[in-house]
């Protein structure tokens, strides 16, 4: 989950390096630190905390190389520390490393054996006092970094430069991305296209197990077979304007604000003479089951999907976290379809799900916000988001847009199965007057702050929904705890009797979903027995639920909607709740602690 940059140039890296893991903090901010290699000197300044503390750091103590490697830590062996800071460095190498080291242990007690001494608590050092031993035993860089990969298990994105050759990095990726970016008499490396975009929009995706030999005007690259290979040069689309807050105090602000646009767009793409059409070629009648896989809020859309394609598509389904599927090693039929959702398609556990559904023989379909990605590029279908590039760590866009496509899935199945439904063009209407909703609510971004005002402080929070509404209520209760840190639960209304009503008393704040769908009448009975008990009930509901308005502590309106449509509008008022909290309590919004954007480690 840590970024890398890298830069080899004929002009000074420094400046270049910083902000690229400017473009990288999301994917960690413990620690911070470039080196650069000048004169025949390895340079390094490493910092505690985010960028900014960094680039204080560089203002003061100044340097300058026209190669350098620089990196961004979320934190895994060890704690934020200046030591366990990258990179790590000898008298002769620099790496920088995203992943774990799983065999770290025995390789650093058999080089403590040999007098080599560590001065951090990480499994990334190894790394270098690898290099460093087979450099001394006279191989030269590339023999060096080859012997080094091989000891190497677990997963691991590292770059190595090297005291004496200011005109080599040596590179390679397993389990965790890296990418290389092609300029004029200039290369450089990133762990996403991000973080190259303000330097070059020509890249190339390393492969498992890739080995990157790069200079300032050439590059090779090996296979895990140690093959010299060829792979294909792509086009970047990520332009400067995605990447910046613009008006916006907050990424995660400016990201909910755009959501009615990328609800347009996507519909736009995919709605073709009034059909949608995500471009699968798939017999859905001979597909005997769905299974999604996903992680975090990827995981809650599709929770929420499943309502439709069991409901509607009558297509048997099964949701899946990622990272207890594979371990599990469940049965999969060979006429089954494997949906996997991962914003940036580098999840590893998704990742490692993915390989497992294919080893057993299914069709595996990808919905990922970055199509460059490697679980892209390892499936058999990809199905593009198009949120845009998403910087919050909290999802937002990204989110309501995997919502849409599995819409759209849905009655592709449908149509594929040559089954009826009730008039698609009405849904549609409904999906394309949902901009507007969104856009209504937005205005009313400060009624939902009076709910803020009066949920910050509180110990837990219960968030309540029924159906579809139940992953709605899981994906508002986990943006409330990851973004304020207070704790909150998302729960089945049906499911209060047989468990949450025991924590519900005068003291419980109750965040309850109550749209106008065919479980209202359910939804007023379970409610009932929540206020029963004195629950302190924030209602955001239609205008059914308006018969409430005086029995509880706050009733929010939503706009009149078709109830299909309703999962993607409530989860508005979720987002804006948990930002406006967090705000409240002081809380890093783009930024929450101990977590990352991109989880590329198990």
């Amino acid at each position: 989950m840590c970024g890398i940059i890298g830069i080899i140039s004929n002009q000074d890296t420094v400046s270049r390096l910083l902000s690229g893991l400017k473009s990288l903090e999301y994917r960690g901010y413990d620690s911070a630190g470039i080196a650069v290699i000048n004169d025949r000197h390895i340079h390094l300044r490493r910092t505690v905390g985010k960028i900014d503390a960094l680039v204080e750091t560089v203002g003061a103590h100044p340097l300058s190389g026209s190669i350098g490697i620089g990196h961004s830590r979320w934190a895994t062996h060890g704690g934020s520390t200046i030591q366990n800071a990258h990179p790590h460095i000898t008298d002769q190498v620099a790496i920088v490393h995203n992943g774990i080291i799983e065999n770290h242990r025995n390789i650093r007690l058999s080089l403590e054996k040999k007098g080599t001494s560590f001065s951090s608590e990480t499994d990334s050092e190894v790394i270098v006092h690898l290099v460093t031993g087979y450099l001394n035993q006279g191989l030269d860089p590339e023999q060096a970094a080859f012997k080094t990969f091989e000891q190497l298990e677990g997963a691991y994105a590292v770059a190595v430069i090297f005291r004496d050759f200011d005109d080599l990095m040596i590179c390679s990726r397993k389990g965790s991305p890296l990418t290389l970016g092609l300029g004029k008499a200039e290369m450089f490396i990133g762990s996403d296209a991000l973080s190259l975009s303000p330097f070059t929009h020509d890249l190339v995706y390393l492969e498992e197990g890739d080995i990157a030999v790069l200079k300032r005007d050439s590059y090779k690259i090996y296979d895990q077979n140690k093959v010299l290979v060829e792979r294909p040069v792509t086009k970047s689309q990520i332009s400067g304007e995605g990447v910046s807050k613009g008006k916006y105090p907050h990424f995660m602000l400016k990201e909910i604000y755009e959501q009615p646009d990328v609800i347009r767009r996507i519909i736009q793409k995919y709605v073709k003479g009034g059909v949608p059409c995500v471009g699968l070629d798939i017999d859905w009648a001979a597909v005997d089951q769905v299974t999604f896989v996903a992680c975090g809020t990827s995981f809650y859309a599709a929770q929420i999907a499943q309502n439709w394609f069991e409901g509607v598509a009558k297509m048997s389904t099964r949701v899946e976290v990622a990272s207890e599927f594979r371990y599990r090693q469940p049965p999969l039929s060979n006429r089954g379809v494997t949906i996997v959702i991962s914003q940036s398609g580098e999840t590893a556990d998704t990742l490692a799900a993915l390989r497992y559904a294919k080893s057993e023989g299914q069709t595996v379909i990808a919905l990922v916000n970055v199509v460059e990605s490697t679980i892209a590029r390892e499936s058999d279908y990809v199905v593009p988001i198009s949120a845009g590039p998403e910087i919050g760590v909290a999802s937002t866009k990204a989110f309501t847009a995997q919502l849409l496509i599995l819409i759209f899935i849905c009655f592709d199945i449908l149509r594929s199965k040559k089954k009826d439904f009730p008039d698609f063009a009405h849904i549609l209407k409904a999906l394309k007057v949902l901009p507007l909703a969104f856009e209504k609510l937005l205005l009313d971004r400060k009624l939902l702050q009076q709910i803020s005002q009066k949920l910050a402080g509180n110990k837990s929070i219960i968030f309540l929904g029924r159906g579809a509404m139940f992953g709605v209520a899981l994906e508002g209760a986990l943006k409330l705890k990851e973004l304020s840190y207070l704790h909150a639960e998302g729960a089945p209304s049906g499911e209060l009797k047989h468990g949450p009503i025991a924590l519900v008393d005068e003291h419980t704040p109750i965040i309850y979903l109550m749209p106008d769908d065919v479980l209202v009448e359910k939804n007023k009975s379970n409610l009932e027995e929540v206020m029963a008990r004195k629950g302190q009930v924030y209602l955001i509901g239609g205008a059914s639920a308006s018969i409430y308005r005086e029995k509880v502590v706050h009733f929010f309106e939503m706009p009149d909607l078709d109830a299909f449509c309703a999962p993607l509008l409530y989860t508005l008022p979720m987002q804006l709740i948990a930002y406006e909290t967090a705000l409240i309590e002081g809380s890093d919004v783009d930024q929450p602690r101990n977590l990352a954007k991109s989880v590329t480690v198990e």
